[in-house]
Parts: C-alpha cells; sequence; structure tokens
C-alpha cells in the first residue's frame, strides 16, 4: 500500500466536476478522482479547517463514530473497476478488532480531511490510475491554488461553484 497526499482539488476543463488530486510521497505518481461538487466543498471544508454552524454530513459521520466508541484508524482506496474506484473505512473498537466499511472514495476522503487520519491506496491502483507529474509546472498550479484559497471566504467559493447549500445532497458521483 501507498500512503497518499491531497494535491489539491482541480475543475475538469470538459466536464466541468471537481477532481481530488492524490500524490505518492515521492511526488512521481498522481492519481485523480472525479467527486461531485457537494463533497469537494465537503473536502475543502475539512482541508481548511472550517466548521459551518450547523455539523456537516461528514461531521455527523464523525460524531457517531465518536458516540459509538469506534476510532477511526485509515482510509483504503482499494480498487477501481469500470473507472470507478472504491474504498474502505477502517475502523477500530476498544476492545482493537478492527472493522471494514466499504464507501465511496470522496466520502472517505472528506471523513479523512477532518480527522486528520491517512489516505492509503494499494499499489496496483496507483498504478492503473496514476498519472505522471510535471513538478516544475505543479509547482506553479500549487503555488496558485493556495493563494487563490487563501484569498477567497467559503461563502464565496460556495456561491461561485453554484452549489445550493439549502438543498439535497447530490447523491451520485462521476468516477467515485
Amino acid at each position: 500500500m501507498v500512503e497518499m497526499g491531497i494535491t489539491g482539488i482541480i475543475i475538469d476543463a470538459t466536464s466541468y466536476q471537481p477532481i481530488v488530486l492524490l500524490r505518492d510521497p515521492d511526488g512521481r505518481r498522481q492519481v485523480p478522482i472525479w467527486v461531485d461538487k457537494v463533497q469537494a466543498h465537503s473536502i475543502i471544508f475539512g482541508l481548511k479547517g472550517l466548521h459551518p454552524p450547523r455539523p456537516m454530513t461528514h461531521d455527523l459521520m464523525l460524531n457517531l463514530l465518536q458516540v459509538a466508541e469506534l476510532e477511526f484508524d485509515r482510509i483504503i482506496i482499494s480498487s477501481i473497476q469500470d473507472s470507478t474506484f472504491h474504498a474502505e473505512l477502517r475502523l477500530r473498537r476498544q476492545d482493537k478488532t478492527v472493522v471494514s466499511l466499504d464507501c465511496r472514495p470522496s466520502d472517505a476522503i472528506a471523513l479523512a480531511v477532518r480527522s486528520k487520519v491517512s489516505i492509503w491506496m494499494l499499489e496496483e491502483v496507483v498504478s492503473d490510475a496514476s498519472i505522471p507529474v510535471d513538478e516544475e509546472a505543479d509547482a506553479m498550479d500549487t503555488e496558485a491554488f493556495h493563494k487563490a484559497i487563501a484569498e477567497i471566504s467559503p461563502a464565496e467559493l460556495i456561491r461561485r461553484s453554484g452549489v445550493n447549500l439549502d438543498s439535497p445532497e447530490e447523491s451520485s458521483e462521476s468516477g467515485s
């Protein structure tokens, strides 16, 4: 297994869908995972440590785990089938037994960034789904991304995305 880090979130120029970019520790391979807008916002909120006045779905899920006395151990992106990624949440009971739950990678990533747990991917998945990285161009993009994120308020980010937080959450994702 390979521990992956989040490089950032970009928008697909063709479909306008958000893409979470995960990178291996050596910085040579990057795996794009398409997510829906609601999930992308949830991941961004988690990355920035933002807490809305009312708990978002992923905050609620973590609260439920805490009440159930389950420790969130890690996430594992375990396979890719028909261009769809599959992930597992690894939870630890008080007696130290491990429970695995099937989930969408976007949900797993949103939970991981909130709880600061590691994101793992099977080597076969990294090999099958990764794209090579141009480090120089990526450094410029990363700098621009961080600058843009630092300069925009959460409310403005939501307004620009067109997501209505008062509407029910979207239930389907393209590619995860």
